[in-house]
Parts: C-alpha cells; sequence; structure tokens
C-alpha cells in the first residue's frame, strides 16, 4: 500500500489548480512551510521566541518550554506557572510517543468536610478554595530532563528579559484582560501584578511584570525545586495562608506529574492520539467513532446533515465522559470501553437524523480492565511537541489570585470537581480533577500532525472537527483551523453555539430539527477557541505549520542555526 504523505492533504493539486485555490480559497492564510523547524503558538512573539532557541541548538522540546514561559507572561489571563500542563511528544529517533500529565493534586487540607465546615455546599468556581497545586512547572522540567538540549537559564531567558523591558499587548489579549478588571480590582496583589497604575493595559500598551523575571530567576537558578521547595512555594503557601486556604508546603513539595501512555482510536485510516484521563480526551475519540459510522464526507462539509450528525455524536460522547472521568489513581475508569467501535455504533444508533436530542444520557461501556494556551512545534531532525496549559478560567486570570511577589496567578482548576457524594470525581485530599486541556496527535503513513484547540469543554469537539476537515474534506492544517466551528459548552439542552459563516440556509434548517443555535461572530475565539498545528512529511522532511486567526499568534520558522557561542 502507498505511503500517504502531505500530498495526501490536499497538497497533490496541479499547478493550476492549486494557484486557483489560492486566488479563491475560504482559508485566512497560507500554511507556513519549511525544511526548518517551526512554532505555533497564540502569540507571534512566543512563537518567535521558540524559532530563536531552534535556531540557537535547541530542539523542540526546549522551544516548547521557552514558548509556553513566554506565553506565560504575555497571556497571563489564560495560562502561566500557576496551572497546569499536558503534552504529547513524538521522538523522531525512536519514532515513539510520550504522553506528558502535570496536572497538579487538590491540597490535602481541602475536603469536602472542610468547605461544608464553611458553609460552602458547591464546588467554588474561582477564589483560594478553587486552587490546586500548579503542575506547569514540574512538566517543564520533566519534559527538559527527559528530552531536552538545554537548561532552564537557557529556556527562560527570553521570558526573563521580556518581563522586564514590557511588551505590547496583543488585541485579543486585551478584550480577555479588559474583561477582567473587576476581579483584578479585588486584591491588592492581583492588582499590583496585573494593573497600570490601577487601570487595565490597553491594546498596545507596554506591560512589564518584574515579579515574574523574579520568579523565572529562581527557577533558572534552581530548577523546579524552587517553585515547588523553594521561595517561590514559600510565597505560594503565604498567599494561600492569607486567603483562609489550606496549601501547604508538602502539598507542594510532595507533588510529581507523571509520564503516561497515549491512548488512540482509527478514524478511516488515521491514528488519532489523545492522553487518558483526568482529560476530556476520551471524549474526542469516542466522538469520532460515532462519527466513523456516517457518510460525512458524501453529507458535504458543514452541510445540515453532516452538522447535526456531529453534534449529536458530541452530546452522546461527552454524557458518557462527564459520567466515568476523574483521576484513574482514585477512581475505575472504562477508557478501552468507552474508546471502543463496537460502543459507538450502539452509541450512534442512537442518533434520530432529523431531530435533536435535548436530553443524551450516559451509556454504560462494555468493563474492561476557557482560560488556555496551546503550542505546536516541529523541529529540523522532526522531534514534535504538542502542549496544551493552562489556568482555567481566562476571564477572571484562574482563581482571581496573584501569588504576591511573584507574578503570576494560581489556577481554579479544582471548581472541576464534584461534591456529589460517590462520584467517581468527588473532591478528595491529594487528588486531581477532571481536565479541560488535552493536546492531540495524529499520523498516518509519513505523516504526523501535533495539534491542539484550546477553550474549555470545547475541545475534544473541536478535535473531532479538526480531523474530520482534514480526513473527511481533504483540508491542509490551516484550513482545517480555520473552518467554522460549532461548539456545545454545555451538557444538558438542545443549545449549541455556530460561527456565523455558517450559511443562512443550513441554520435555519438545524434550527428547524431542534437545535437551539446561539450565533456567533465569523472567528470567535471566546466560544470556539484557538488552535494550532505542526506537521511533518516524513517522506520528505518538510514541515508545515498553521496557527488560528481567532487568535493573535502565528506559526514562526526557524531561520537558521546561529553559529555556536566560542
Amino acid at each position: 500500500m502507498k505511503e500517504l504523505t502531505a500530498a495526501g492533504l490536499g497538497l497533490s493539486l496541479s499547478a493550476s489548480a492549486l494557484a486557483l485555490q489560492a486566488q479563491d480559497r475560504s482559508q485566512s492564510r497560507s500554511m507556513v512551510i519549511s525544511r526548518s523547524g517551526i512554532v505555533a503558538s497564540e502569540s507571534v512573539l512566543a512563537s518567535q521566541v521558540g524559532a530563536s532557541i531552534l535556531e540557537h541548538g535547541g530542539n523542540a522540546m526546549d522551544a516548547a518550554v521557552a514558548t509556553n514561559a513566554m506565553m506565560g507572561l504575555v497571556a497571563p489571563m489564560n495560562n502561566g506557572i500557576g496551572g497546569d500542563l499536558f503534552a504529547i511528544v513524538y521522538e523522531a529517533k525512536t519514532g515513539k510517543l510520550y504522553g506528558l500529565n502535570s496536572s497538579g493534586w487538590s491540597p490535602a487540607g481541602l475536603t469536602p468536610e472542610f468547605l461544608q465546615s464553611k458553609g460552602i455546599t458547591e464546588m467554588p468556581q474561582n477564589g483560594i478554595h478553587s486552587v490546586t497545586v500548579p503542575g506547569a512547572v514540574d512538566g517543564w522540567d520533566k519534559l527538559l530532563t527527559k528530552f531536552g538540549k538545554m537548561k532552564f537559564a537557557d529556556v527562560l531567558a527570553p521570558a526573563i528579559e521580556n518581563s522586564e523591558q514590557g511588551f505590547g499587548v496583543g488585541e485579543v489579549v486585551g478584550v480577555f484582560w479588559h474583561d477582567s478588571e473587576k476581579t483584578l480590582k479585588a486584591d491588592d496583589a492581583t492588582a499590583k501584578t496585573y494593573l497600570i497604575n490601577g487601570h487595565v493595559p490597553a491594546v498596545g500598551e507596554i506591560f512589564k511584570n518584574p515579579d515574574l523575571a523574579w520568579t523565572y530567576k529562581q527557577i533558572a537558578a534552581h530548577g523546579r525545586d524552587a517553585f515547588y521547595k523553594g521561595e517561590v512555594a514559600q510565597k505560594i503557601v503565604a498567599t494561600s495562608k492569607g486567603h483562609g486556604g489550606t496549601m501547604t508546603l508538602s502539598d507542594l513539595s510532595g507533588f510529581n506529574g507523571e509520564w503516561v501512555e497515549p491512548i488512540s482510536t482509527t478514524y478511516h485510516g488515521w491514528t488519532v492520539h489523545e492522553l487518558p484521563p483526568n482529560g476530556q480526551g476520551i471524549a474526542a475519540l469516542e466522538m469520532l467513532n460515532i462519527m466513523e459510522t456516517f457518510p460525512l464526507a458524501e453529507y458535504g462539509h458543514n452541510s445540515t446533515r453532516a452538522l447535526h450528525t456531529m453534534i449529536e455524536a458530541k452530546k452522546l460522547a461527552y454524557a458518557d465522559m462527564i459520567r466515568y472521568n476523574a483521576d484513574p489513581h482514585f477512581a475505575k475508569i472504562p477508557v478501552d470501553g468507552l474508546k471502543s467501535k463496537a460502543f459507538a455504533k450502539t452509541r450512534a444508533a442512537l442518533i434520530n437524523a432529523s431531530k435533536a436530542n435535548c436530553n443524551v444520557d450516559a451509556g454504560t461501556p462494555p468493563s474492561t480492565d476557557h482560560g488556555t494556551t496551546y503550542l505546536s512545534v516541529v523541529d529540523r531532525e522532526g522531534n514534535m511537541v504538542s502542549l496544551i496549559q493552562s489556568n482555567y478560567a481566562s476571564v477572571g486570570f484562574g482563581s482571581g489570585l496573584a501569588v504576591g511577589g511573584a507574578g503570576f496567578a494560581l489556577q481554579n482548576r479544582g471548581g472541576l470537581f464534584s461534591l456529589e457524594k460517590g462520584h467517581p470525581n468527588v473532591l478528595a485530599s491529594h487528588k486531581r480533577p477532571v481536565h479541560t486541556i488535552i493536546p492531540a496527535f495524529m499520523e498516518k503513513g509519513n505523516v504526523r500532525i501535533a495539534f491542539g484547540i484550546m477553550g474549555g469543554w470545547n475541545q475534544a469537539q473541536a478535535h473531532a472537527q479538526f480531523v474530520s476537515n482534514l480526513v473527511d474534506f481533504n483540508m491542509n492544517i490551516q484550513g482545517a483551523i480555520d473552518a467554522p466551528r460549532f461548539s456545545k459548552e454545555t451538557f444538558p439542552g438542545c443549545d449549541v453555539s455556530i460561527e456565523a459563516r455558517v450559511s443562512e440556509k443550513t441554520r435555519n434548517e438545524l434550527t428547524a430539527m431542534g437545535h437551539e443555535l446561539v450565533l456567533r461572530g465569523d472567528f470567535s475565539a471566546t466560544r470556539m477557541g484557538s488552535g494550532q498545528a505542526v506537521m511533518r512529511d516524513f517522506s520528505v522532511g518538510t514541515n508545515f505549520g498553521a496557527s488560528d486567526p481567532r487568535k493573535d499568534g502565528a506559526a514562526v520558522m526557524e531561520l537558521h542555526r546561529a553559529a555556536p557561542k566560542p
């Protein structure tokens, strides 16, 4: 059988057809194409930093950490070292995939009983009792230790310099900053960190974060222990104590992320990889399995039948995911059953071809034993990183609390725990909550693609749409990211957000079927998230990069390798 190459992704057209497509297309921009490395992130500045790391001899893993560190500076409401991290790494020399789960656990003292003693009957969605141990720095350390060619001091240097000298606030980031103004002003340390003379930085205004520079210098000099055992840890605990929280030094020092085996399914000959629970990647795989039972390519891209099928598949997959998903150290999760083709067929049979289902229950699989950043990197050797990192809530800067004197906000991931007794995801000491953020990877023949689309509960359904755009409708990676999306952020009901680029005729037909459409803008960053992707065609050694126009970012190529320092 002929090995698939990049030509199988819409690149095999004749010269005349390519010229016509380039002049008359719906794609926002061209892919970045290079024999050298490419970094795709939600910030041009962050992508440039990652590309510079590649130019100075670093590999994809080094560049991913450097880019993420910059993102924590330029988009602090979405991500940063107060949040968690997940990654999928493709090592070119072995052809092996590695999964990294560096999501933090709850403080030992944060229990249902403790919350009840405070009169709290539902998981707080912000404030100190929504804070879990941040996992990002441990994730950075694991990436550099296992794969990196550089040290913390090398990869953090650009972020330190920009933290001290400042950067111009981006358009999309500026909107999120403005939307969080009330939260930022409610806490003195948070206001000091993220306001300029008492006001939210405007688009284009220069923002500096010297406290973050100090924290990055601590990590550069002393490694992960500076964050989990040293002066930074002490500042985190002091902030928690000052707000009545339960975080202790032992909660931080005892934390350790873990390498995990990715889980996968096939979709029309492609293998799609996600990470296992506690993330929502299992929902993407089940959704794809359900979609595969329908001839979506025959229905047509974003046709009424295709969109109806995908929306209904989303509801089924998410109902199953939220019923069973949890920290696998605390609950037995039927992962193999949830991603089995047989189970998908039974779920697909529940889809009514002419009517939306507004009340979807979880199935019984066979038993077997909104603030986030996503970035992807490929280097000239073909190493690839699919990395996602988050504070959880973008509007509100995670928990809404910055660590005094340290320059970063603490995540509110604890808000995703349940307080329902007996639920797999019920809050417990040193337990990880269900997570929304997921990196992804797909492969067939000689082609490898590292991709991800951030945005809360949007992510698994957006992954499935991206894969379908590539496989069913022969788009390239930029077109697959650009294409209009739907997003159903809720679990019950028939409400679903949809971008205005979907035709009015299709929208009216979906409404007639019972879908309660919420019309969004042409490129809705808030509801549809934003994605990045890099692709490697190993048959010719060429890399491709794509970046979502829904955010401020870009895919940036490595220009040259700098001469080594004497």
